[in-house]
């Protein structure tokens, strides 16, 4: 593993994914959220928090980066490899997750789809970005 590279593709990948989950979760979503007060914080205590949100995307994005780093695909495309790893990752991390939450708390479905559409986009686009930045020498 080069890990000039990882560190290079570890922060791009935080950068993404935190500027992702702000525009999914705190913007495109926040009507969404607002019509289930009792299933999340109060924006006071949800911005106290928020420490924990950098640590979670911190987490994501050096498992994302190390997977990515350990097993390197040997596709022609670096970009297309990407994109099918986004895939993937958003199956285990996004689609498990949230028809978890369906399943045990009274979320609607709209609200499911575009959290599970907005995060197809999400990881797809940091999969192509990360196939960009760390590739093969």
């Amino acid at each position: 593993m080069n890990w000039k590279r990882f560190l290079v593709a570890f922060v791009v990948v935080l950068v993404v994914t935190a500027a992702a989950n702000f525009v999914i979760h705190g913007s495109l979503l926040h009507e969404d959220y607002a019509r289930y007060p009792n299933l999340l914080r109060p924006e006071a205590d949800a911005n106290a928090h928020a420490p924990f949100l950098l640590l979670a995307f911190a987490a994501f994005a050096l498992g994302f980066t190390l997977i990515w780093g350990l097993w390197m695909p040997p596709y022609s495309s670096p970009v297309r490899a990407g994109v099918f790893y986004g895939a993937v990752v958003w199956l285990i991390a996004s689609v498990s997750r949230y028809f978890v939450y369906y399943a045990v708390q009274p979320w609607g479905m709209e609200v499911i789809r575009r959290q599970i559409g907005y995060e197809l986009v999400w990881l797809v686009v940091t999969g192509a970005v990360l196939g960009l930045v760390y590739r093969k020498a």
